[in-house]
């Protein structure tokens, strides 16, 4: 009987080995996590979780009862130290253990500050795991004051919640705007007006030169223009990376993450990869997607796949934020876009629109919900959308789908 290793205990892996129980594998599984918690749901750590809305059980995307009533053994806070595919076999501590097939679905690894510049110091955070949030949450409390370094989605939701605590926010991003990389300038505009609204204090175009400290703990920093801070805490929200460690000590190809096939096969014919970890074709070139929908639809097709499917993996990218009141719905990838429309509804809804040229290619919906559903099935069917029926609030958007 074969057995099924699977290194990575998040929301890609647990997917995957649910799925290979669901379309009948009967075989042995083992799925390994590092953490010592059951597999979890990772965005409400940093909003409903740091708030108090949601308790620890909520986070668990299964109860311990499920992988054992469906035989999975679940290995939790053990760390695979190395991979050997000749011999096909994991290590875990003193343990070998060996596989038929196995799924790396790792998932990827928060950017820290250098510890040349106060990196090292208590009270510096980054934002990815339980254990993370748990060691933040005491400090954030009403009057304390934090500097957030990085304005992508990752610092503008922990600026978000701690602002909601109380907390005196700073917020620095060295580019020119906050959510460069990832957004149009309206949606700039769109959030570093609501952040401003609630007090937060957003600068752009600088960045943190250093921090200072006091026995060993933060108490300020100096940023790139000069300007000193006293600040009680530090979240880092500089973007995360591949983990791609056992894939190298594998001997895996690498681009941009584990470079896998359409199925999801990486170079190695008896490894997969799944989620954060994972790059796979896309559109002509090649792709590597953070998100929940991504970790699980992958996820589950690379099950079916090592169960003989042979299904390519069709992405079809959709996110979301969620600041203060606001929910942010982002469907398809804005990537070489020309030109956004703007469409406006009641109070402050609002969607952005981006073009290529005629073609629909991305939507930002700001508590929009029906923008949002329409551009993304207009965007997964490869249709676009009549510019001027977009930018006129009073037109019904349905009639586009039929077009």
């Amino acid at each position: 009987m074969s057995h099924i290793v699977v290194i990575g205990a998040g929301q890609a892996g647990a997917s995957l080995v649910a799925r290979l129980r669901k379309d009948g594998f009967a075989g042995d599984i083992t799925l390994i996590g590092a953490e010592p918690h059951l597999p979890y749901q990772r965005p409400p750590l940093s909003k409903a979780y740091l708030l108090g809305e949601m308790e620890l059980e909520r986070l668990f995307l299964r109860p311990e009862s499920f992988y054992s009533e469906n035989d999975i053994s679940l290995r939790l806070d053990q760390r695979v130290t190395g991979i050997d595919p000749k011999a096909k076999t994991v290590t875990v501590g003193d343990e070998i253990i060996a596989y038929d097939e196995l799924a790396l679905t790792t998932g990827s690894d928060p950017r820290h500050l250098p510890f040349a510049i106060g990196g090292d110091l208590e009270g510096v955070h980054v934002v990815r795991d339980l254990a993370h949030i748990d060691q933040m949450e005491p400090r954030v409390k009403d009057g304390a004051r934090a500097l957030i370094v990085g304005g992508g989605y990752i610092g503008l939701e922990a600026a978000a919640v701690c602002a909601k605590r109380g907390v005196k926010v700073t917020l620095v991003e060295m580019a020119e705007r906050i959510l460069q990389r990832v957004a149009a300038p309206e949606t700039s505009d769109y959030f570093r007006a609501l952040h401003s609204a609630y007090g937060a204090d957003i600068r752009e175009g600088v960045g943190l030169d250093r921090l200072v400290g006091e026995d060993g703990t933060v108490t300020g920093a100096i940023l790139t223009d000069g300007t000193a801070l006293e600040v009680d805490f530090v979240v880092v929200g500089v973007g995360i990376a591949p983990s791609t460690r056992l894939a190298e000590i594998a001997g895996l190809e690498l681009d941009n993450g584990i470079k896998t096939d359409a199925h999801g096969r990486t170079s190695d014919p008896s490894i997969w990869a799944a989620g954060d970890c994972a790059s796979f074709p896309h559109a002509g070139g090649r792709i590597r997607l953070e998100s929940v929908p991504n970790a699980i639809d992958q996820a589950e097709i690379v099950a079916q796949n090592m169960l003989g499917a042979a299904r390519d993996y069709v992405a079809t990218p959709w996110f979301w934020s969620d600041q203060y009141d606001v929910k942010l719905q982002i469907a398809g990838l804005n990537t070489g876009y020309d030109r956004v429309v703007t469409r406006k509804g009641e109070g402050a809804t609002v969607s952005f629109w981006y073009y290529k040229g005629d073609q629909l290619i991305a939507v930002d919906a700001m508590n929009d919900p029906r923008a949002y559903m329409v551009g993304k099935r207009l965007i997964d069917s490869g249709k676009t959308a009549d510019p001027a029926v977009v930018a006129d609030a009073q037109a019904d958007l349905k009639p586009l789908l039929k077009a």
